[in-house]
């Protein structure tokens, strides 16, 4: 019904058919309520069939935009959450077909972990390590002859003992802190931002590093099975991260499904690979070894005490990813430190067990490393021969390998959400993403690995060196704080706990310090620069959000007086209104009508490189818009941001404290790519002008039908 001056009455018109929507009839506020637009509408506005007439079509639940909570409270739908141009649609399609449609945040709870698929997700990288651990140990021993291959069993046995060490003292950290955050958020609390820094920056590269070495470890694997594909070895592993790079933007939980199935093959298959070697050792006394071409000879070195702790250091990278688990403590499901430590206690069984009985293996078999095939591969067709178990056993060990990835993928993003909180890293990071995983630190995480792959050819061997230290750095710092934190609270059993932690971070340490000294030169130096590096970087980050955080005066809404003197002193401030104009149009109309009402000291400027031009300008200016004062500014040199800015630091001299607000006329296109038929003089204004002190912009849009 059209609208009249009488008395509105609240009428609803019934719909003509059974299923046909409703129409309210819009209607003018009575006296003493607020105007419609202090209460958003919640239904579209509609015309009606006569002339004049307007309604408000009842959309239903699922159409409408937006929806009332509670008073002066609203929520954003999902429709009300979709991008409104036609580019932005497509686009938002297309990432939901490839990670899925987007989750509302009350579905986080739904997203938590169980213990079999936490295992899968947060464990792949330590299990995996018992791949290639038995492999970097041999390496080292047989510069020395295959005679000293014998001592990588009491060498395996010594990283098992220090790996029960970190998994006790781990289990304590879960207990004590069970928001996640690992070594960072122990050090941060107990020892300082300094050791919180290093701690963070280890952590950081040494998830970088195993997405690294995992997929070139996995790639190798494939290459062992088919020797052929040895040229693209980069380009494998680029194409396994790019998978787990959306494979892990899909959420936690998702990833976690998706991944368990092959990790839990490879549990299986690689433990009965283990198990009928065993077998046939104590049934026959022997397994003769599989032939391998381009074996590696033995050297004449001799056998220090230094090339013993350099074939540790090598295996130590075996206990990699263990911290993995402390890290992502809330991703379990309740109760969350029980769940996490009883997966954590299952993840170290099994990698001991394996990595163990690999180095027994491979030492009775007299496995030898090969340019060609790996220790593993080598072990498995000794014990099965080279049939269909040979290959369950390789595919198995490859999905493994480049799974073990998902654990860094799992833990960088919530280790940068919560050191973004903390001001340490950008806030970008702390987002999460369409799925409710942490985005922008999957991403990072997936290019950043990639460069490793690119720069060091997808070299297994060239990469291990590089991530080691940083490991144990990360260990060592945790388990010290964990020290610190029995010390100050004094809970029932610190005493014990205190001991165990502090035995830990001893036994950390001097592996950190085995680690630094043997593969300094192989390529730890790089690890150790990169991580000053990132503290310098990280620290950088934390002084700015600090001291912006001054500048702006947070906090001081609770200060009383303070936040008081600041409104008022801003609120009096004299003001300059600045409307910069090419001509005369209805853009330009529109923006000096808005521009009027920011205040009565308002200007209009025009820069012309052409004077008979501008006083024409002027001319009609003078006709169409007498009150409003228009400045000519000559540009000989036919710059036009730069005129603009000369004249507002002309009124700063001339009124130092006052306020600039510029005005910008700015029309919108209908389509995106007439957008580059015309100059972008607002664009390059706001550039020129967003660092500016005491300046305000402000965009008034007009937006074309064609």
């Amino acid at each position: 019904m059209p609208e009249t001056e009488e008395e509105p009455k609240d009428t609803v018109s019934p719909p003509e058919e059974p299923g046909e929507r409703s129409f309210v009839r819009l209607r003018r506020p009575r006296d003493g309520e607020s105007p419609l637009a202090a209460q958003p509408e919640l239904h579209e506005r509609v015309s009606g069939r006569k002339p004049g007439s307007k309604f408000l079509r009842l959309t239903r639940r699922g159409e409408q935009k937006l929806r009332r909570v509670a008073e002066g409270e609203y929520e954003v739908t999902r429709v009300g959450s979709e991008p409104a141009s036609g580019m932005g649609r497509v686009v938002a399609k297309v990432r939901h077909a490839v990670i899925g449609e987007t989750l509302a945040s009350s579905q986080l709870s739904h997203q938590r972990l169980s213990k079999l698929k936490a295992l899968a997700i947060f464990s792949s990288d330590a299990l995996s390590s018992s791949a290639y651990a038995t492999e970097e140990i041999l390496l080292v021993l047989v510069l020395a002859g295959t005679a000293a291959t014998a001592k990588a069993i009491p060498i395996s046995l010594a990283i098992a003992a220090l790996a029960v060490i970190v998994v006790v003292s781990y289990r304590q950290t879960i207990k004590a802190y069970p928001n996640g955050g690992g070594a960072y958020i122990v050090a941060n609390e107990n020892l300082g931002v300094t050791p919180a820094l290093v701690a963070g920056s280890a952590l950081l590269v040494d998830y970088i590093m195993t997405v690294a070495v995992s997929t070139a470890a996995g790639v190798a694997a494939i290459l062992s099975a088919a020797p052929s594909l040895h040229d693209a070895r980069v380009e494998l592993a680029l194409l396994f991260v790019v998978l787990i790079t959306l494979g892990n933007l899909r959420g936690i939980r998702e990833s976690g499904t998706i991944f368990a199935i092959p990790t839990y093959i490879f549990i299986f298959g690689f433990g009965g690979m283990l198990a009928v070697g065993f077998v046939k050792l104590i049934v026959n006394g022997h397994i003769d070894a599989a032939p391998v071409e381009h074996q590696v000879e033995g050297g004449a070195q001799a056998l220090t005490l230094f090339l013993l702790l350099r074939a540790f250091s090598s295996g130590s990278a075996a206990l990699t990813g263990i911290e993995a688990v402390a890290n992502g403590v809330p991703s379990f499901k309740p109760p969350e430190w029980k769940n996490a430590a009883t997966t954590q206690m299952w993840m170290a069984i099994i990698l001991i067990l394996f990595f163990v009985g690999t180095t027994v293996l491979a030492h009775q078999i007299g496995v030898l490393p090969s340019e060609s095939k790996t220790v593993v591969a080598q072990i498995a067709e000794s014990v099965l021969g080279r049939n269909v178990l040979f290959y369950i056993v390789q595919a198995s060990t490859v999905m493994i390998l480049i799974l073990a990835a998902n654990t860094a993928f799992a833990g960088l993003p919530t280790l940068a959400s919560v050191m973004a909180k903390d001001s340490v890293m950008p806030k970008q990071f702390a987002f999460r993403g369409d799925r409710l995983a942490f985005s922008n630190g999957i991403i990072l995480l997936g290019l950043a690995s990639s460069a490793v792959l690119v720069v060091f050819g997808a070299q297994t061997h060239k990469i291990i060196p590089l991530y080691a230290f940083g490991v144990f750095t990360a260990f060592t710092l945790s388990q010290a704080g964990m020290v610190i934190h029995w010390r100050r609270h004094r809970e029932e059993g610190w005493r014990r706990a205190l001991a165990i932690n502090a035995v830990g971070a001893i036994a950390t340490a001097i592996v950190a310090v085995i680690v630094a000294a043997t593969k300094f030169t192989h390529g730890a130096w790089l690890s150790i620069a990169i991580m000053l590096v990132l503290v310098a970087v990280l620290w950088r980050i934390k002084s700015h959000y600090d001291q912006a955080s001054r500048e702006l005066g947070r906090g001081l809404a609770g200060a009383g007086g303070v936040a008081e003197h600041f409104y008022v002193a801003s609120a009096g401030r004299p003001q300059t209104v600045i409307v910069p104009v090419e001509e005369i149009d209805r853009a330009v109309l529109r923006t000096i009508a808005y521009a009027r009402t920011l205040s009565s000291n308002a200007v209009a400027i025009h820069v012309t490189d052409d004077r008979e031009e501008a006083e024409k300008l002027r001319q009609k200016w003078d006709e169409s818009i007498p009150d409003m004062p228009l400045v000519i500014v000559e540009s000989p040199y036919r710059s036009l941001v730069e005129p603009i800015v000369a004249y507002i630091e002309g009124l700063d001299r001339t009124q130092p404290n006052q306020m600039v607000t510029v005005v910008l006329p700015e029309f919108i296109p209908k389509h995106f790519w007439q957008r580059f038929l015309h100059n972008q003089l607002a664009l390059r204004l706001k550039k020129a002008l967003a660092n500016r002190q005491n300046t305000v912009l402000v965009d008034v849009p007009y937006h074309l039908t064609h």
